[in-house]
């Protein structure tokens, strides 16, 4: 290893040890995903997430018929919807009561008869995507046994496109588009990851669908117009946390690390973004955030940014091992 390969390992150990050092929620991921630790103390760390720091503070906020923010989706970012995606991002343990509570709440509340989640009847006649996809999400980490679940995850499954990605646009009473979008296409494939690990015997479809989302996003570099080449929201390239419904090149690439997807050539200019983004300490910044009333912040923009440093730690450990 030569000396600028051993420098950057220290710089990576010192990092860790600062992620180490944060919130449980980041913590016990750090440990899952960046050091050879013991899954038995992986497991007692997770605990943690809803005992101290943020998550018990969401846990907290829960009010007294399941719901967080008097919402099941309004208003953003402090309804139930969201506050359950943030739970899950910081991986509260799976069966959780007050999770558990929280999924009932929502399938009850949203599920309508084509299989989805509709918020919005009688305003509107049929589910929505991208919703549909983050209440899958949720109710799989938190295993929530329901035959339900297993309708959203084939009804996600059904919503897909001819190119392969998911637009809420699409459906009837919400728009007429005949392209996938980045956003819906994210929260569709780490809806149906999540579900395969959950309902492993019943996902052959989920797994199928997700081939082919993947593909979607690898024709357009993870960022980019298939047409023209062109970057198609410089958005995309700036890395924020938590993402709510948006797309970032970050957390896509997040979702093929998670799904331990093969390394596409196609996947390079992402990963260069990642690389160039870390500075000078080994650190990546929070870059953007997306307004809207929430209970408390978990960074502050500009500032280094341990949500960003794990995700873009654990990427590039994926393309590191991919790569060998």
């Amino acid at each position: 290893m030569n000396r600028a390969a051993v420098s950057r390992r220290r710089q990576t150990d010192t990092v860790v040890q600062w992620l180490l050092a944060g919130d449980p929620a980041v913590r016990w991921q750090t440990l899952r995903d960046l050091s050879e630790t013991a899954e038995r103390t992986v497991q007692r760390e997770q605990q943690r997430v809803g005992e101290e720091g943020w998550g018990a503070r969401l846990l907290a906020l829960q009010d007294p018929d399941g719901r967080w923010g008097g919402g099941v989706y309004v208003p953003k970012w402090t309804s139930t919807t969201y506050t359950m995606l943030l739970l899950r991002g910081f991986g509260l343990s799976a069966k959780h009561p007050q999770a558990l509570r929280a999924c009932r709440v929502l399938l009850d509340t949203g599920f309508w008869d084509d299989g989805g989640i509709n918020f919005w009847t009688p305003y509107r006649k049929g589910s929505e995507t991208c919703v549909s996809s983050m209440v899958l999400a949720v109710a799989s980490w938190f295993r929530f046994d329901d035959a339900r679940v297993d309708h959203l995850a084939g009804h996600i499954v059904g919503q897909q496109m001819a190119d392969g990605g998911w637009n809420c646009r699409a459906m009837p009473g919400y728009g007429t588009a005949t392209h996938g979008s980045f956003h819906t296409t994210i929260s569709a494939l780490e809806a149906l990851l999540e579900y395969e690990r959950f309902r492993p015997a019943k996902a052959r479809d989920a797994r199928e669908a997700q081939a082919r989302g993947r593909e979607f996003l690898l024709v357009h570099h993870l960022f980019r117009s298939h047409r023209t080449g062109r970057v198609v929201n410089a958005a995309m390239t700036r890395f924020s946390h938590p993402p709510r419904w948006h797309y970032d090149v970050l957390r896509g690439l997040d979702y093929f690390q998670d799904a331990d997807a093969h390394l596409d050539r196609r996947l390079e200019e992402a990963l260069g973004i990642v690389e160039r983004r870390r500075d000078a300490t080994g650190r990546w910044r929070l870059q953007n955030e997306y307004r809207g009333r929430t209970f408390f912040r978990l960074e502050g923009v500009g500032q280094p940014s341990r949500w960003n440093t794990l995700r873009a730690l654990r990427v590039l450990k994926w393309k590191n091992e991919r790569s060998n």
